[in-house]
Parts: C-alpha cells; sequence; structure tokens
C-alpha cells in the first residue's frame, strides 16, 4: 500500500469514528450506513478536497451527503 493509499485508509478512519462519536453511534453502525450510502466511496474518490476540512465541516458534509441520497429513493 502506497502513502497516498494509507492517508485515504486513515482518513476514512477518522470520519467514521468522529462520525459515530459525534451521533452517538458504534463504529459498525456508523460503517453500515456508510456502506448504505456510498459515503465511504465519496471520502475516497474526493480525498484531496475533503482531507484538507475540519472535523465539524465534515460531519456537515456528511450528513448533508446522506439527505441527498436519501432524497434521490
Amino acid at each position: 500500500m502506497d502513502k497516498k493509499d494509507k492517508d485515504i485508509a486513515l482518513f476514512v478512519a477518522f470520519c467514521i469514528e468522529e462520525y459515530g462519536a459525534a451521533k452517538g453511534m458504534a463504529g459498525e453502525h456508523v460503517l453500515d450506513l456508510f456502506s448504505q450510502y456510498g459515503v465511504t466511496d465519496y471520502l475516497c474518490n474526493c480525498f484531496e478536497p475533503l482531507h484538507t476540512q475540519g472535523r465539524q465541516w465534515l460531519i456537515a458534509e456528511i450528513d448533508e451527503f446522506i439527505s441527498i441520497k436519501k432524497n434521490k429513493e
């Protein structure tokens, strides 16, 4: 695994932990939610701009992303 892949993996893990802490959810439930709505793929594909943002902004961005996905269903 190269450095960028490691950085992305650490970023996704950070987002899972922080989102879970903010929402009072266990990591397993966050993973299920992220998988259901494609959040993990979004975080990986958009790593470059997203990883420069702060925790609160990321949580709000993830909420908005999930909301958009829910509305498309």
